[in-house]
């Protein structure tokens, strides 16, 4: 998830958010399996978003290019930091048509 799904989530997501959270907190060794129900309610609330989906809608092609870009650049992801720097600008102006 990047940097704008996760601020997304960290804004409408809250709860989940934190409920997810506090649960990674109290298990550290077994927090995968323990607080994967949470975790699903917290991708959940973020992909029933509809400026989430716009986002993915309307930031497709910046975000296939990050996408492609981390894939060859494994080992120097700061290579990519114009496509990332793309898709945020995307991101920042896609508003919901309401």
């Amino acid at each position: 998830m990047g940097q704008a799904a996760l601020e997304i989530t960290a804004r409408y997501c809250r709860s989940e958010m934190e409920q997810y959270g506090r649960c990674v907190a109290a298990s550290p060794a077994s927090w995968q399996r323990d607080c994967h129900r949470l975790r699903l309610s917290m991708s959940r609330c973020a992909a029933a978003h509809p400026i989430v989906q716009q986002i993915r809608q309307d930031c497709a092609e910046p975000f296939a290019a990050f996408e492609q870009c981390l894939k060859e650049n494994q080992a120097s992801v700061m290579n990519c930091s114009d496509q990332v720097n793309a898709f945020l600008l995307c991101a920042d102006q896609v508003k919901l048509s309401t």
